[in-house]
């Protein structure tokens, strides 16, 4: 009995890996072992980073805050304290939004903070 091949099965899964690599650089964007390789490659870095993105963006809002706190002679760790004193629950993204957009509902939680 002949060997059954799926052709058609085979030629849309490279087909799907050559169009993800479109675009790339040298033979990752058309020799078919570079290619796949550099399209597993490319979807580990994406599942990391898509945990790495969270980590990031937590140190710009903290770095934020920082900046915002230090207007007002206080340093992040003192504002986050004094924040968790007064069961002001508020998340650093908030928080950082707030001192770039709105520095004056920054300053009134400062200000109700000091108190």
């Amino acid at each position: 009995m002949p060997r059954s091949v799926n052709s058609v099965a085979s030629r849309a899964r490279r087909k799907k890996v050559m169009k993800e690599t479109k675009g790339q650089f040298g033979r990752r964007k058309n020799v078919w072992t570079v290619a796949k390789n550099a399209y597993e490659k490319g979807q580990q870095y994406a599942f990391r980073d898509r945990r790495n993105k969270k980590r990031t963006f937590r140190g710009l809002w903290i770095q934020r805050i920082n900046a915002a706190a230090r207007l007002y002679d206080m340093s992040y760790s003192v504002f986050m304290g004094k924040l968790h004193e007064n069961n002001i629950e508020l998340s650093r993204k908030v928080l950082a939004d707030l001192a770039m957009n709105n520095p004056e509902a920054f300053k009134a939680i400062v200000d109700m903070i000091k108190k």
